[in-house]
Parts: structure tokens; sequence; C-alpha cells
């Protein structure tokens, strides 16, 4: 039986939109759950905020594939899908040699380097459309698979890939729902073999679950009626800030530790 649900009130006012931002990416607005990490990373330890994602994001893994099931792309799928094995791999050997500041600061790293990838996205979209091709999908889905272990944000390194190919929303929002719906599972094994799965992460993850779903039936709704710029803007400019007090936080942790 698992323990009583978290009663912290800092961890939910981080967590619940966290997991907001998370439904809404599964629903089809890609991208916006890489600022969700970044906000449980304040609250809480990066490695624990990975932790008691995992789970909901599988639920709302089921919830975007049933939703996108007709709509993907499978030579994307055939390439990206083994890379992001690789990747997944290679965070999991360096997971157990890494100390949490280095990973909060990792964290920081990412959110910010997504942004600069947001606000040059146009340029990779720009000219005529590109093939998937397999070197470059190894290449970025392995980063992927990567950067999805340590923080659950393979969705740039990905959207590197396949925005030059100019899929349509939907099947673009489709093939990304089952590629991490496959490498998410696949981060199950070894998340569990780094002892991550505790009573309380997993009771952590149970009192989210509600708000998962409902968000990601959220997210499937608005992406087909809600013009994203605007909310896109505050949400860049949030995970900005955001991954800035995590280098800060990372970094000075590193130095003050040494």
């Amino acid at each position: 039986m698992l323990p009583p649900f978290p009663s912290d009130p800092i961890f939910y006012f981080a967590a619940i939109p966290a997991v907001i931002l998370l439904g809404l990416s599964k629903g089809g607005f890609s991208g916006l759950s890489t600022l969700a990490m970044p906000l449980l990373a304040l609250a809480i330890s990066p490695v624990k905020a990975a932790a008691i994602v995992l789970p909901i994001l599988i639920v709302q893994d089921w919830v975007s594939v049933w939703a996108f099931r007709r709509d993907w792309e499978a030579r994307n799928l055939a390439i990206l899908v083994p890379a992001g094995a690789i990747g997944v791999a290679a965070g999991w050997l360096m997971a157990a040699r890494v100390d949490e500041q280095a990973v909060r600061l990792a964290v920081g790293l990412i959110s910010v380097g997504f942004v600069v990838f947001m606000l040059l996205r146009d340029r990779l979209a720009a000219g005529a459309a590109t093939r998937a091709t397999i070197g470059p999908g190894l290449l970025w889905g392995a980063i992927g698979g990567f950067t999805s272990f340590i923080s659950h944000a393979g969705g740039p390194p990905t959207m590197v890939y396949m925005l030059p190919q100019k899929l349509t929303p939907r099947i673009f929002a489709g093939t990304s729902a089952i590629l991490f719906a496959v490498i998410n599972l696949m981060k199950v094994g070894p998340y569990f073999a780094l002892g991550q799965f505790s009573r309380d992460n997993l009771s952590a993850s149970v009192s989210l679950l509600p708000v998962a779903v409902v968000a990601t039936f959220a997210g499937v709704w608005l992406v087909r009626r809600v013009s994203a710029d605007r909310f896109y803007a505050a949400v860049l400019g949030l995970t900005f800030l955001v991954g800035v007090k995590l280098i800060w936080d990372g970094g000075w942790g590193l130095v003050a530790g040494s």
C-alpha cells in the first residue's frame, strides 16, 4: 500500500503546473514539456523529479498515442526508436556516476539550449522539405534519448531532425507521441535499477495522475483550435529564467562541493 500523498504545498506549487505542461505537450503542443522538469527541480532534487514524472509520462503517452493513432510516419520511427535506445543506455551508464548538482546544471543548460533552439527553429524549417535520413536521425535520436533519460527533455533534439521535413502538425505530433511512448517505457528498467521508484516517489506520481490525464486531453483538444504563438512566447521566457536559475544553483553547488 502506498504511503499518504505528499502534503508539501511547495511541491504541488511546482508539480501541478509542470504536469499541466507535460499534458499539453503530449496533447500536441510539442516542446512545452521542457519546462516541466526545470520547474520541479526548483522544488525538489532533479533526480527525484525525474522519477516522479516518469509514471505520469507513461500514462500520458497512452492517451496521446490513442489520440494520434492514425497520424504517424513510419520511416522516422524506424530511425529514431533504435537511436533513442542508444541514448537511454548512455544516460543509464552515466546516471549512477553523476553528482546531483551536475544533473541540476545539465537540466538548466538543456532549458536554455531549448529556448535558443526555439528562437532559431524557423531557420531549420526554411527551404525545401528534407527526407528522413539515417545518419542525422541516429545522431539526434541518440541525443534525444540521452536528454530524455536525464531530464525528460528529448523533444528539442528530435525537433531539430524532424522540423526540416515539414511534416503536417498532426503527423509531427503523432510521430513524437509514439516515439516517446517507446522511449519512456525503455527508461522503466534503468530507473528501477537505479532505485528511483521508491514508495514516496510513486505516491507523488499517483497524486498527480488526474491532473496529467485531464491536461493531455486538453492539449489534444486545444492543438486543433488554438494559435499557440503567445503561449509559447510566455513559456519560452519562463523556461529561460528557470534554466538560468538552475545553471546558477548547479554550478555553485559543484564549486562549493569541490
